[in-house]
């Protein structure tokens, strides 16, 4: 099958042929050696084909995959992989990278329980260095490698694949300076596809786009050391200048020369598909003594038409049907982040305060519509969690409505700004936090497990979580119409329970809970998702002749004290049900409450994600392993009954 015109077509050396299957014959890095640029070409395309058809059945990260093939090949032609290190940015585009080593058969598993991870995973492979779901650690990583080599006396190489987009993170500008400083001897590798997961924004982008676009500078500077060599001898004086000339040139043709003041040696810009001509710069790059940048420009979704038309929705792909690139979504309820966008735009007609804030987010946090609708109050940072988190605390400072729209597992790498910037200031921000629970095939770089405890216990915030799309807009006009300080509502990745919505918006008093399901067995203090699953365990119990009093805490703080000592001065057994960690998450506050306010004896049983990583699977395979289920809850009730009996006949 020939996905693509262009890239689909064998080498001219197998036309008259029957091609040779080559991707079939790879095993490991090393059968790569003895191929020949037109095989390599041929087994780019062959690499292509097998991506296109593997993620239409399992989803995954298509387009950034596509872009890196034949980096990815002259990478481990050229070096000897995992004795010389690669280290993926992200790690979303290191498919090809699993592919070439070993792990092409269990193509059909990625991203499913038990099968492979869609990111770059040290237990799968001793070629996998280095872990990262997030962007902008690839060159502290490296760094680290380069300089662990050299107090070792080694000789391997180190070579950090890094996107443009993800120079935009603070954290890469950080590692930049440093490796410029120590000029330790490594290769950086910019894949420069002018996106990350949105187009990329600001001053970096803009930048690498003038050096993308320069096509005379190489050759001015060819020109002007051929022209040096030939002027007749006019003493040393010259000779001695020459270099000071290419540099004055360097200047005048590209503005910055960014990299080169950083104290990298600058290789580029290169066509990230011609094989050939990559396999060149990056030899010339590994005879480079001290740290060399080589920027090479690649096609996000090279390859298969629909991707290269639009990288942006094909980043993430859902299963898809190759020939037309529809993609297969169930039909039904809007998604918790599509609801939120609709609100926000609702509340931003009325008030004009308001504006969103994203990290290089703007369409996984629902804000496209937004984006079209108020394009001034629309502000994407590119990857910088910090900064988007600083400046909206200022914006709350200068009269502004900031709302932080942001995945969970993101956050927490601005979580020194929500400190000391956000809350000890007590700006009002107001925090959309998206993803908070599992996150199903992203697995545990992914996961919104952590920011109840990482957040909870700041002073200032108030945190809240809807049991469904309506209470969600309705805790956004809660956010809105707050002004004592920074304020978060957090919600998850799945889609709405198909409840009908409020004609309009109506804000919650803060730190309210509500009964949604009346009984005297044990009260269940559920939050968001949990509570749904609290109501199909009441539904179980009932047929056992037990009703089970189920508890909507929505307010994760503060919480509903009141409702909590009531609870208490009726004896119920209490079970706190909750899609985050249980160390630091809504059941110790509620631990706390009982112990601050002297109340013992109070049984209070937990249901959460026990201390560890939860790895890749679908969002209710990660609910099942961790027991956050109807029937574990059901079962859970059912344990403490005897227990409440032997209790009242010992009282009575």
């Amino acid at each position: 099958m020939c996905i693509d015109g262009t890239a689909g077509d064998p080498p001219a050396a197998h036309e008259s042929e029957e091609p040779i299957v080559l991707l079939d014959k790879l095993n490991g890095p090393e059968d790569l050696k003895g191929l020949s640029v037109p095989e390599l070409e041929q087994l780019a395309s062959e690499i292509r084909e097998f991506l296109v058809q593997k993620l239409s059945v399992t989803g995954g990260h298509l387009a950034p995959n596509l872009g890196v093939v034949e980096l990815t090949l002259a990478l481990h032609f050229l070096f000897d992989s995992p004795t010389d290190k690669f280290i993926f940015d992200v790690g979303h585009q290191s498919y090809v990278h699993k592919i070439l080593t070993g792990r092409k058969d269990r193509f059909d598993t990625l991203r499913q329980q038990g099968g492979l991870c869609g990111f770059i995973k040290r237990s799968e492979s001793d070629h996998d260095v280095w872990e990262a779901g997030h962007s902008s650690t690839s060159l502290s990583a490296a760094m680290g490698m380069a300089m662990a080599r050299d107090f070792r006396g080694g000789t391997n190489k180190v070579v950090a694949v890094i996107g443009d987009g993800a120079l935009t993170g603070g954290m890469a500008l950080e590692a930049l300076n440093h490796i410029g400083h120590e000029k330790r001897d490594m290769i950086v590798v910019l894949n420069d596809n002018e996106m990350s997961i949105a187009p990329n924004v600001g001053a970096m982008h803009q930048y690498l786009g003038r050096i993308r676009t320069d096509r005379h500078y190489q050759k001015a500077k060819e020109d002007l050391q051929s022209l040096l060599q030939k002027v007749p001898a006019i003493g040393g004086k010259l000779a001695k200048t020459a270099e000071r000339f290419k540099d004055s040139l360097k200047y005048l043709l590209v503005s910055g020369i960014l990299f080169e003041q950083f104290g990298l040696h600058y290789i580029g810009p290169v066509d990230g598909h011609d094989l050939e001509g990559l396999l060149e710069t990056l030899q010339q790059a590994s005879n480079v003594q001290g740290p060399v940048l080589v920027h090479v420009v690649t096609v996000k979704g090279k390859g298969y038409k629909p991707a290269e038309a639009d990288s942006f929705k094909w980043h993430g792909a859902s299963p898809y049907k190759i020939e037309s690139g529809q993609m297969l979504k169930a039909v039904g309820p809007p998604m918790y982040t599509d609801v939120f966008g609709d609100a926000l735009i609702e509340l931003a007609e009325r008030d004009e305060r308001i504006v969103a804030v994203t990290p290089a987010m703007p369409a996984g946090s629902g804000l496209m519509k937004f984006a079209a609708r108020f394009p001034g109050r629309m502000i994407d940072v590119g990857i910088a969690e910090q900064h988007a988190a600083t400046m909206s605390a200022a914006l709350a400072m200068d009269g502004m409505k900031p709302v932080y729209a942001v995945y969970s597992t993101f956050l927490q790498r601005a979580y020194d700004q929500v400190v000391h910037d956000i809350c000890r200031h007590n700006a009002n921000v107001i925090f959309a936090i998206d993803r908070a629970g599992f996150v199903g095939p992203d697995g545990e770089t992914h996961h919104g497990v952590f920011d109840i405890p990482y957040l909870r216990h700041i002073p200032n915030i108030v945190l809240m979580m809807p049991k469904d799309e309506n209470e969600l807009r309705n805790m956004m006009q809660t956010a809105v119409d707050y002004n004592d300080g920074p304020i978060a509502v957090r919600y998850p990745r799945i889609s709405g329970r198909g409840v009908e919505l409020d004609p309009a918006m109506t804000p919650i008093p803060i730190g309210t809970w509500e009964i949604v399901r009346p009984g005297d067995a044990a009260a269940v203090l559920a939050v968001g998702p949990m509570v749904e699953v609290a109501e199909q365990a009441a539904e179980l119990l009932r047929r056992d002749g037990l009703s089970l009093r189920v508890v909507n805490a929505r307010f994760i703080k503060p919480l509903d004290g009141a409702m909590l000592d009531e609870l208490a001065d009726e004896g119920l057994p209490l079970i706190v049900m909750e899609e985050g960690a249980v160390m630091g998450g809504l059941g110790s506050a509620v631990q706390e409450h009982f112990a601050l306010t002297g109340r013992s004896g109070v049984r209070v049983s937990l249901i959460g994600i026990p201390d560890e990583f939860v790895e890749h699977a679908s969002i209710q395979e990660q609910r099942e392993a961790c027991g956050l289920t109807a029937q574990r809850l059901a079962a859970e009730v059912l344990a403490v009954q005897p227990r409440r009996k032997r209790a009242t006949n010992q009282h009575s």
